[in-house]
């Protein structure tokens, strides 16, 4: 959690104020912008990693302070922010705007072995790479290390971890952000918080007021879908998870570990679904009481990956599991791959000892004895492979054998575009539902395909009920057919209590943004609408995404 007593922090908010003034840009725009308008060397700004065709834009600039990031935004009629354009909706994907590439802001301070400030252009992997010479770590990382730190505050990016350490919000500290108008915002958390409902800033061209959405955030841990609400609600919270709409981050300071837990990974073939969630829901349940009661022999799990049937089956077809030297049992429906934080760095050799004493009753109570007891309880541990803290390079392995599905699935979906309709598209859903109703979204959605003909697969992070129907196209049918399948699980994750939108965000994806409206209804739409027009009424920043700026009609009856 981010270092702080729940006291102190109710402490700062009695002192909070609901008001902020802006300041000018910083540095110096003197010097002529870099700005690209050769159609070569715009070509890679125009689409994401949703690869949505008909990306456009006059010209894509690379400002290198808050300066030239204001003049930027002074000279185009609308702007497109990007860093990594990794958005697998779409979000990264200019439709005629300016695109703003953050990638030259790039300082990266560590103040202490608790905190550091980044420029929204620092990749999580330069993050990694400095941490660890420091001994010290940023635990919230997404699937994809390439990201960039603007970019994960835009969508409050999540990842396999989050049932420990939460999204992205939970250690943003600080924010500075530049408005649409070019004026910038100074944000520390618990120093402007929401009074009756409204914020107010205070700029050179007068007072804006902010009104903040009414509607609830379903009960779950993982949610991008549009603005953040709350009672007193955090203006910090406010921007993040916005996907660039209402500002441009252009620093962000975060809260660190001091110290980097060693982690084992741990993958097992499950026989059942049903066998699957009960093993999950036991480590689920033993972790939040080591952490609850500070054991350091506890299990401590922080991340559980799942991988049905259909995923084994593209990866015993690819070849993914000769090449990393993985054996999936053939009675396997599901693998689980586990992240077990460790209270020491265990070598292998250590390692295969206590497994080995753990099976002959001589094993001293340690987490690794725990755990092997627990999957030799459920006549699993022959169907497991440990890989150590130490084991670098098999850790590797694991890792590359979980995203060997995504790859597989991407693969045959740029296939079939190629080979049978260009109008193919890779269709997936991102849903999450409180964890007692994890077995009701699997069948949810296996029905909801299959009802359907449609081949897909299922993967995701199952220690938070967070998973990943993907469909497998053989024809642009298939993927009307899986957007209206997609639809039908929205509406009874929602009635579940669960979110559709859960880590991805909404971006462009005409689909996902009608799953934004099924969630919040009209009127939360209408809500946001108000937020986007109180802070950019030209609607300058990110156009289209989220909503269009037309008024936007209930969709969820079809």
């Amino acid at each position: 959690m981010r270092p702080g007593e729940p006291s102190r922090n109710a402490r700062l908010r009695t002192m909070s104020t609901h008001r902020i003034r802006t300041r000018p840009p910083r540095g110096s725009a003197t010097a002529p912008l870099e700005v690209l308008t050769d159609p070569h060397d715009v070509a890679p700004f125009l689409e994401d990693a949703a690869h949505y065709p008909g990306g456009r834009t006059p010209a894509v600039a690379h400002p290198r302070n808050e300066a030239e990031l204001a003049l930027t935004l002074a000279q185009a009629d609308s702007v497109l922010p990007v860093g990594a354009q990794s958005s697998l909706t779409g979000g990264a994907t200019p439709r005629g705007e300016t695109v703003v590439s953050l990638a030259r802001l790039t300082a990266l301070d560590v103040y202490s072995r608790t905190s550091l400030r980044a420029e929204p252009g620092v990749t999580l992997t330069a993050l990694r790479e400095l941490l660890e010479g420091r001994g010290c770590s940023y635990p919230p990382v997404p699937t994809y290390e390439g990201a960039t730190v603007g970019g994960i505050v835009s969508t409050d990016a999540a990842g396999a971890a989050t049932f420990k350490y939460g999204t992205t919000r939970r250690w943003v500290r600080a924010l500075t952000v530049m408005l649409a108008s070019g004026e910038v915002l100074e944000l520390e958390r618990d120093a402007v918080v929401a009074r009756d409902g409204i914020f107010e800033i205070l700029t050179e061209q007068g007072l804006l007021r902010v009104p903040v959405p009414t509607y609830r955030m379903p009960g779950v841990p993982k949610h991008s879908a549009g603005y953040h609400a709350e009672r007193e609600l955090d203006l910090v919270d406010l921007f993040i998870g916005a996907e660039g709409t209402l500002g441009i981050v252009t620093s962000v300071t975060l809260d660190l570990l001091p110290t980097a837990p060693p982690v084992a990974l741990v993958l097992v073939g499950v026989p059942s679904e049903s066998q699957a969630v009960t093993l999950v829901n036991t480590l689920r349940r033993q972790s939040e009481a080591t952490r609850r009661e500070g054991d350091i022999r506890g299990l401590d799990v922080c991340a559980i990956e799942h991988m049905d049937r259909r995923c084994l089956d593209l990866i015993r077809e690819d070849g993914a599991d000769r090449r990393l030297d993985v054996t999936i049992a053939p009675d396997a429906e599901v693998m689980l791959l586990a992240q077990l934080e460790l209270p020491e760095r265990l070598t292998p050799a250590q390692l295969h000892e206590e497994v080995a004493r753990s099976l002959s009753g001589t094993a001293p109570d340690t987490p690794i004895t725990r755990l092997c007891r627990l999957l030799e309880d459920e006549h699993l541990l022959d169907a497991t492979e440990l890989a150590g803290p130490t084991d670098t390079t098999r850790i590797a392995d694991l890792l590359r054998f979980r995203e060997a599905v995504p790859e597989a699935v991407n693969r045959r979906v740029g296939h079939a575009q190629r080979t049978v309709d260009p109008a193919i598209e890779k269709t997936a859903a991102d849903m999450i539902v409180p964890f007692a109703r994890l077995s009701d979204s699997v069948a949810l959605f296996r029905e909801a395909f299959r009802s359907r003909g449609l081949d897909h697969a299922i993967w995701g992070h199952i220690s938070d009920a967070n998973l990943h129907p993907n469909l497998l196209p053989r024809s642009a049918e298939d993927v009307r057919l899986a957007r209206d399948a997609i639809l039908e699980c929205g509406r009874e994750v929602v009635a579940m209590g669960g979110s559709p939108l859960a880590e991805h965000g909404v971006g462009r994806n005409r689909t996902k943004q009608r799953l934004l409206t099924l969630l919040h209804g009209a009127g939360g739409i209408a809500e946001m609408r108000a937020v986007k027009q109180a802070l950019d009424p030209h609607w300058k920043l990110a156009p289209g995404v989220l909503f269009d700026r037309a008024a936007m009609k209930e969709q969820s009856s079809t």
